[in-house]
């Protein structure tokens, strides 16, 4: 029977402490646990960021790659071997900023992975940046003056690009976010998971008493799969309001706010219909061939 010991990594944490990280990964390994997947069975993907190093610190398959990159590797790892359960994990900058191209496509393709979203809305490995997801008027070292553009709201975005799951978690709620993971994992296909994550460090508004005092739990009547109310629910989940010039505003729901049934990329890609692509014959005459091809035309154009 697999427990989160088998999970640990003995290597020295260096998030903030107090930061929502320690939160999300136990969140994380509690998911694992209650449902029953072993460390083999597990990819965890990052890019770069405080988020990103969560891999390092869980016993398992790991990739870690380029800022913004996540979703490209997670992706192509599920196509090479849908076995594996794949969890992109990392921040706020490096899926939505850096990695927003992939975030949009990697949408559109609807690979069977799930992301979990580290949401603090600031830069916390480069010391207190804005980040795509940043308030209104937040005031950085950098942005002495405020943040003048309007925060990027990945709910909206991700249903309004038809993912297939979308939803929320608040890292402050554990035992909520656990559950949360566990559904998006058992969903086929893209799934996101946007945790809000306080930044103890370098993000002083958004704090655990902030989100606290605003978000909430969605209705148990509520309905996932009505994309409009899931929608106009996701328009909540714009953490401040462009016209207003102080901190407030609406509630913000937590749980899964769309879901639907759609076709993954490796069911509709013909090279893995007879299983994982890692398994697949090599056909090495033919690399030689290519290789051979490429040569003679490079040495031609030279």
């Amino acid at each position: 029977m697999v427990t989160m010991d088998d999970y640990a990594e003995s290597v020295e944490i260096t998030w903030c402490p107090g930061c929502g990280n320690f939160l999300i990964i136990r969140a994380l390994k509690m998911a694992f646990v209650e449902l029953g997947i072993e460390p083999h069975e597990v990819l965890l993907v990052s890019g770069i960021g405080q988020a990103a190093k969560l891999p390092h610190y869980m016993k398992c398959n790991v990739i870690n790659g380029l800022h913004g990159r996540t979703l490209s590797y997670a992706t192509g790892a599920k196509i090479a071997n849908r076995n594996l359960i794949v969890i992109a994990t990392s921040g706020d900058g490096d899926l939505y900023g850096e990695g927003g191209n992939h975030f949009i496509h990697t949408i559109r393709r609807n690979p069977d992975i799930t992301v979990i979203a580290h949401n603090n809305q600031v830069y916390g490995l480069t010391k207190g940046q804005a980040s795509p997801t940043s308030d209104l008027g937040f005031v950085t070292r950098l942005q002495t003056g405020g943040v003048i553009l309007s925060p990027f709201n990945p709910i909206a975005f991700a249903i309004s690009a038809n993912a297939s799951f979308v939803s929320r978690g608040f890292a402050g709620d554990i035992e909520h976010l656990s559950k949360l993971i566990q559904t998006a994992i058992q969903h086929k296909g893209f799934s996101l998971v946007d945790v809000l994550q306080p930044c103890i460090s370098f993000n002083r508004v958004n704090t655990f008493a902030w989100y606290r005092d605003r978000v909430y739990k969605l209705e148990d009547d509520y309905d996932p799969t009505d994309k409009i109310t899931a929608f106009q629910k996701s328009q909540g989940c714009s953490l401040r309001s462009p016209t207003t010039s102080s901190y407030g505003g609406d509630k913000i729901p937590i749980g899964v706010i769309c879901k639907h049934a759609r076709p993954t990329y490796e069911e509709q890609t013909p090279a893995l219909k007879d299983g994982p692509l890692f398994k697949a014959e090599v056909d090495y005459k033919l690399l030689d061939n290519l290789l051979e091809e490429f040569m003679r035309l490079s040495k031609k154009s030279n």
